[in-house]
């Protein structure tokens, strides 16, 4: 929910799952109705004292996010894409701090609505470069363009928005080359973010040779 990502399947590169979609011009700047604070900022939830709550599975304790918490996430993640897409990036939780990580372009409008939203519960909100609607356009138009690379031999395996508006994340196994490339074709200021990445290796079919027999 709180990172979008494909991966590149061998001999699927035109038949990847899109995983969020975006329409536009990139090169449009982002429109937000005034800056909020920026640096970031914290609800009034955050001074209170708070203890992480835990599941047990299979045995093993484990932290697992209160719903109070939980719904709180999912009302700015919802609103926070719908009517405030030009500030939105993406979120994140910190069980062990029950706490809630907004990442968002400054906006006075969405601070004031996740104050709001917040209620008791923790909520830190940080600066993002871009929103997730901006960087989903940069993703599809990488995402269209895979035949071309396919084509230059531009081994791209992933790609993904980050959560916290960074940018969009190419994952390739020759950096510098997929590096060199793209931004001579989309230009230096495009919001793309490379890091090496392998090709991804389906899981052998159960039935196949090379699977281990059952209860191996």
């Amino acid at each position: 929910m709180y990172r979008d990502r494909f991966r590149i399947w061998p001999g699927l590169a035109l038949g990847v799952l899109l995983v969020i979609g975006g329409c536009g011009d990139p090169r449009d700047s982002e429109i937000v109705d005034s800056p909020g604070l920026t640096g970031g900022w914290s609800t009034a939830g955050c001074g209170v004292e708070r203890t992480p709550e835990r599941v047990a599975v299979g045995g093993v304790s484990m932290p697992t996010t209160p719903p109070k918490l939980a719904a709180v996430m999912g009302r700015i993640e919802q609103t926070g894409r719908s009517e405030f897409a030009d500030s939105f990036a993406g979120l994140e939780v910190d069980q062990e701090m029950v706490q809630a990580i907004v990442y968002r372009v400054p906006s006075a409008a969405f601070d004031d609505f996740i104050r709001k939203e917040a209620e008791d519960t923790c909520v830190l909100v940080r600066d993002a470069a871009h929103s997730a609607t901006a960087l989903a356009v940069w993703h599809d138009r990488v995402l269209a363009d895979l035949p071309y690379w396919n084509h230059e031999d531009v081994p791209i395996m992933t790609i993904g928005a980050r959560h916290d508006g960074t940018g969009v994340e190419i994952g390739t196994r020759d950096v510098l080359k997929a590096r060199t490339a793209l931004l001579a074709r989309y230009g230096s200021r495009a919001p793309l973010v490379f890091v090496p990445a392998d090709p991804v290796r389906p899981m052998p079919d159960v039935t196949s040779r090379i699977a281990p027999p059952p209860g191996a």
